[in-house]
């Protein structure tokens, strides 16, 4: 067996691909078709582009319904069992919040209450009209954005493409959310680390993956401090205000997507991730805001 590895970018950050096979012309060939997979997705669901089936929708917001394909109807099919599983909270309409949190700014500003209103009162996937074959959204203003499942989905494409050109072994990290194709050539699992939510280049634990997927919901990626306090990403829907409870969240199941999901889920459950987490059947790992580290995994 042989050693392939290859780094990209794409969807606004560094990934990688690392496949054990005795062809190297195979492996080569299976990481450019799954590298542009990766590259398709993005471009079929960005919220930057123009073109975009994502900037179709959300431009039509209020008017008529938008034509969508079958990969579409799947996402917007998952996105909704995500929506009843989490009680309403994973919500890919609040991406419009983003509107009034701006954590690119410098010095940072909070936004005023009354513009955080305004913004929430665009939130509702259960108002969102949708079938296997269009979807619309009944408010001009309104958004849908996949960004809460589009890595992670292009994560269990990757691993289905090699898989179906006859690679066994490998690993893809699409900028921190992790699929196995399969273990290393000599069949131990990947070691698979849990970046430190407070410090830079350090892990707070690890998994094995011979098989499977990890993903990680955060407050670290986009944040800002004001006062002292953090105020990150992940957004309460009803409340358009961030998550505090946990810093971090780690999950590890057979799909990314289903991994990525339930860590967002958890983040946003905030005291209640974990009986959230255990009733999913998943193997978990969370930091705590007060760095302590929680869940079966905690120990890992």
């Amino acid at each position: 067996m042989k050693q392939f590895r290859q780094t990209f970018r794409a969807m606004g950050t560094e990934h990688e691909i690392e496949l054990a096979a005795p062809d190297m012309e195979v492996a080569r060939r299976a990481a450019a078709a799954a590298i542009a997979d990766v590259r398709r997705i993005e471009a079929k669901y960005s919220r930057y582009r123009d073109d975009s089936v994502t900037a179709r929708i959300n431009a039509a917001a209020g008017g008529t319904p938008v034509a969508v394909d079958t990969e579409t109807a799947a996402l917007l099919r998952y996105a909704d069992q995500c929506h009843a599983l989490s009680g309403g909270l994973f919500d890919i309409t609040s991406g419009v919040l983003r509107r009034v949190w701006d954590f690119k700014r410098d010095p940072p500003v909070l936004p005023a209450a009354d513009e955080i209103a305004a913004t929430v009162a665009l939130v509702g996937w259960a108002d969102v009209e949708w079938s296997a074959k269009s979807v619309r959204l009944p408010r001009a203003g309104m958004e849908i954005d996949f960004g809460g499942i589009g890595k992670e989905y292009a994560a269990d494409r990757v691993a289905t493409i090699c898989l179906e050109r006859g690679l066994r072994h490998g690993l893809v990290n699409l900028g921190g959310d992790v699929r196995a194709i399969g273990p290393q050539a000599d069949g131990s699992p990947w070691r698979v680390g849990i970046r430190h939510p407070r410090r830079e280049q350090a892990a707070v634990a690890g998994f094995d993956l011979a098989t499977g997927a990890l993903a990680t919901s955060g407050d670290y990626e986009r944040y800002f401090e004001v006062a002292g306090r953090r105020y990150c990403h992940i957004l309460n829907p009803r409340t358009g205000m961030p998550v505090t409870h946990w810093q971090s969240i780690s999950v590890v199941s057979p799909l990314c997507v289903v991994a990525g999901s339930c860590a967002t889920i958890a983040m946003l459950l905030e005291a209640d991730a974990p009986a959230f987490l255990d009733t999913q059947g998943v193997q978990w790992l969370g930091v705590a805001a007060d760095g302590t580290l929680r869940g079966p995994a905690g120990d890992a």
